[in-house]
């Protein structure tokens, strides 16, 4: 049994023993699942690059390409070059554009890999824009995917939410994107608890209210839609939101704090996937999804449920710092060989936070390897004086 010292909250340190039992790799594919499910995929940093890590990003594409690799292998769709991916923190858009490049060619080389592309506006500098540069800003973009070949996923735009001056504004701009879309796309609402920037979207700072509109939006373009992804960490929101939903536009959780219960669903429905969180539990996921065809509801809670309170952590206030956590949790499981983040990301969360998200990723079962996982650990928290 793999045990090391970690800090507690008193500052103390003790002795933690590992007790969880890995979840296996197992090969699966998008058919084994009864439900669509994504996960938004991080990038690997270049640890040896000579640059500086706020200014310049520097990706190993070798390690990054890897890692959606392993996704396909376990069934799960990869939902590119989004907020997950440090998009806007970090990742600015010529290099989405490279990864989106790269990632598209390397799904065309298995069969019925699932991959889904960000589509954003975040190539515009500062936020004082009108409406129509917002709209070449977003059909750009649109333009790039699609013509490499790619499904888009319209993701939330912060000079939108600075130019917005009405709900119909968010209307208009959206109605005139889809008009230019060559597929159904997925929908992005982010919430500000992921980026400050943009409160208020939709129209209304309050969320029902926003609500209306999103909605009024997506009847107004159904047929232009597969779906909405909520980032709102509300279950009741999403289930309303999910409820009144046109007929054949499908609901894709990012409730990273609620996502089995949504997952599962109730009598009147239940919610696809599209989470930051499949990208650090993916073996969990994978299994718990293929469980839940079989009917084996109970084994779906019993996979799912102990990732839950991890998630709560990654994911906690700021919520923006989650990708973090993503990280770290890759590192430990050796898929990356360093804990090296673009934007130097790494340094947003503290000591005691990273503790605790190893515990929890022990009790929740997902260190592919404890003993490794210990080892990687001990490393880390030697550079932070605790030995």
């Amino acid at each position: 049994m793999s045990e090391l010292q970690l800090p507690n909250e008193d500052r103390t340190i003790g002795l933690y023993k590992l007790s969880g039992t890995p979840i296996a790799l197992e090969k699966r594919e998008a058919a084994d699942f009864n439900r669509v499910a994504f996960a938004a995929a991080h990038v690997v940093a270049d640890p040896l690059a000579d640059n500086d890590p706020w200014l310049t990003p520097a990706i190993d594409w070798d390690a990054t390409l890897r890692f959606r690799h392993r996704l396909w292998d376990l069934g799960l769709g990869v939902a590119e070059a989004m907020d997950t991916a440090q998009r806007g923190m970090g990742l600015a858009w010529p290099q989405a554009q490279e990864l989106i490049s790269r990632a598209l060619k390397e799904a065309a080389t298995r069969k019925d890999a699932l991959i889904a592309c960000g589509v954003g506006t975040d190539h515009l500098s500062g936020t004082d824009y009108s409406l129509n540069q917002i709209v070449d800003a977003y059909l750009e973009q649109l333009n790039f995917v699609q013509g490499q070949g790619g499904r888009v996923i319209l993701m939330a735009s912060r000079a939108l939410a600075a130019a917005a001056r009405s709900p119909d504004d968010y209307l208009e701009t959206y109605s005139r994107v889809l008009e230019k879309s060559d597929n159904k796309v997925v929908i992005h609402w982010l919430g500000e608890m992921f980026d400050p920037a943009l409160e208020g979207y939709w129209g209304s700072a309050d969320h029902m209210t926003a609500m209306d509109t999103c909605l009024a939006m997506i009847k107004g373009n159904a047929s232009k839609i597969d779906g909405i992804k909520i980032s709102l960490l509300s279950k009741e929101k999403e289930i309303v939101m999910r409820r009144r939903l046109p007929e054949g536009v499908r609901m894709y959780t990012g409730d990273d704090f609620n996502y089995a219960e949504l997952i599962a669903g109730d009598d009147q429905g239940h919610s696809d996937a599209l989470l930051g969180i499949f990208d650090a539990i993916a073996p969990a996921a994978s299994k718990a999804l293929a469980s839940l065809k079989r009917g084996a509801d109970n084994e779906f809670f019993d996979i799912l449920e102990p990732t839950v309170a991890l998630s709560r952590h990654i994911f906690k206030a700021p919520t923006r710092f989650y990708k973090t956590g993503v990280v770290f949790l890759a590192y430990l499981n050796g898929l990356q060989d360093h804990f090296t983040m673009v934007g130097g990301q790494e340094s947003t969360r503290s000591t005691q936070h990273f503790a605790e998200l190893f515990r929890l990723a022990d009790k929740a079962n997902v260190l592919s390897n404890p003993d490794e996982a210990t080892h990687r650990m001990k490393a880390f928290l030697a550079v932070r004086g605790i030995h």
